[in-house]
């Protein structure tokens, strides 16, 4: 049996009144969770989901969400989240490509519920327990799934591409449990902050099941609100989180943090781009017993491929660490060929926590291997000890003049501008050199800049060609759900504005 609500009603019996997951003020014991997922899995039955049957949910964070995870699985369905950001024609589009027999949708998200399956919507009582719909329905018994058999349904977020819909495994999750477990040594006592959206692995992977998995807490918010997150850290003790960076610049520039006591926090991963060093050393400065852990990985790998190793953080710079235990990480060239140490090309995975590809797309899934090697569109390379250091995406290149530039190298050095709260770094089109950089900026409160000033800083640490030859001030970045930047918003909104 390795249905995914197995582990969760061994833990029912043994400690049936420990803490699993706490959402607005109530805990919900390991007990009281099991009784929830039979429940809503005989309401799924009831509604005729039965094994093999995709179930989507387009829902913020919340209990019911979790039990709608578990319940999916015990009847042998497929659970399919999808970002409640996106437009009703996007989610109608996913609904349709994935086969969708059931849309499970919060009431407050009922006007971007589309496509053609039937829509439940969940009121706010339901989003605390979606116990609701059983009533006197019995529950349903656990279905038997194998390795091999389909757990997830995960649509890219497309920082590059329309969404392809990633299929994930039970031999996907459990290995990357198993391998999370030996990078950050998961127990009955981890208590992790899940302020991420649970339809990204961030949240929901990286590492939430692998916690529920050891019998550890889950501390779910419904949204992120950097105060809440530190007061949660303080009252509940918390001493692991997954934070998107765009989460971990709000915490350490929130101006109440020094009232809460952060002590318990041993860890954090970040990720979803190269994060600064000064950002490493503020997270230090506010939770001094924690580590910033960077890390690198995928929807297509359920997330954590690679993990910064403790100590090592500062010697390394830069890096996302090194691959986990059953993972392996090559860098290529465009023909498939291995490179060197040192060398930059497109970053490859293999492991048994890889996807085996894309749902109906066999096209998109041969273009996106070389034989069992998993090709992830980034550009990066290996030190000569194993440790990946991220350049960019493929797309994200800069070439000017007949010269590459890697954007992410602009950032790096425009990031220790104490006038940069965070920027990104793209390609416009330029008569005479093909491409420009273009440095667009969110300043820090208070702050002032103009290019003059912006290149007078480059120029010590930048070669010329790679000096920014534009910049744009904004409010703030667009961002996937990992928190990685989306380049091709702000390419199209500048190309639009020329």
């Amino acid at each position: 049996m390795i249905n995914l609500s197995s582990f969760i009603a061994f833990h029912a019996k043994r400690t049936p009144h420990r803490c699993a997951l706490k959402y607005r003020g109530v805990d919900i014991s390991y007990g009281n969770f099991d009784e929830r997922i039979r429940r809503v899995a005989g309401w799924l039955a009831s509604r005729g989901i039965g094994p093999d049957d995709v179930v989507a949910v387009l829902m913020k964070n919340s209990a019911a969400f979790l039990e709608l995870v578990f319940a999916t699985s015990h009847i042998g369905a497929v659970f399919l989240p999808i970002n409640y950001r996106l437009s009703a024609d996007e989610v109608g589009y996913i609904v349709g490509n994935a086969g969708a027999r059931i849309l499970i949708a919060d009431q407050e998200l009922a006007a971007t519920a589309a496509g053609h399956a039937p829509i439940v919507l969940l009121d706010e009582a339901a989003q605390s327990t979606a116990t609701q719909f059983a009533g006197d329905i019995a529950p349903a018994p656990m279905h038997v799934r194998r390795p091999q058999d389909l757990m997830r349904l995960m649509y890219t977020s497309g920082t590059t591409d329309r969404p392809k819909g990633v299929m994930l495994s039970y031999e996907n999750m459990y290995w990357k449990s198993a391998d999370q477990t030996l990078v950050l040594g998961l127990n009955a006592d981890t208590r992790l902050l899940v302020v991420g959206p649970l339809y990204h692995v961030g949240a929901l992977d990286l590492p939430g099941i692998g916690v529920l998995w050891h019998g550890g807490m889950l501390s779910v918010h419904r949204d992120f609100k950097p105060e809440q997150a530190l007061a949660a850290i303080a009252a509940e003790k918390l001493n692991a989180a997954w934070l998107a960076p765009v989460m971990t610049t709000a915490i350490l520039t929130c101006p109440t943090r020094d009232r809460y006591d952060v002590s318990s926090l041993a860890w954090a991963i970040g990720g979803g781009e190269k994060t600064p060093e000064l950002r490493i050393r503020a997270f230090s400065d506010c939770f001094k017993n924690a580590r910033y852990i960077d890390a690198y990985g995928l929807t297509e790998s359920v997330g954590g491929d690679t993990f910064m190793e403790p100590g090592r953080e500062i010697e390394k710079i830069g890096s996302t660490g090194r691959a986990i235990a059953h993972v392996e990480v090559e860098i290529r060239d465009d023909q498939g060929n291995p490179l060197p140490a040192g060398e930059n090309g497109e970053i490859c995975l293999r492991g048994p926590k890889v996807t085996k590809g894309y749902w109906r797309d066999p096209e998109k899934t041969a273009a996106a291997f070389f034989g069992d090697w998993f090709r992830t569109g980034d550009v990066g390379y290996l030190d000569e000890e194993g440790f990946l250091y991220l350049t960019d995406r493929k797309k994200d290149l800069i070439i000017s003049g007949g010269e590459n530039i890697a954007s992410s190298e602009v950032e790096r050095v425009i990031y220790e501008m104490p006038e940069v709260r965070e920027v990104a770094v793209i390609g416009a089109r330029d008569e005479r050199w093909g491409e420009k950089p273009v440095a667009i900026v969110v300043l820090a409160e208070g702050a002032a800049l103009d290019l003059p000033a912006l290149t007078d800083y480059c120029r010590t640490r930048l070669a010329s060609f790679k000096l920014p030859k534009q910049l744009i001030i904004r409010d703030s970045l667009p961002r996937n759900p990992s928190g990685k930047v989306l380049k091709r918003v702000l390419r199209a909104e500048l190309e639009t504005a020329t």
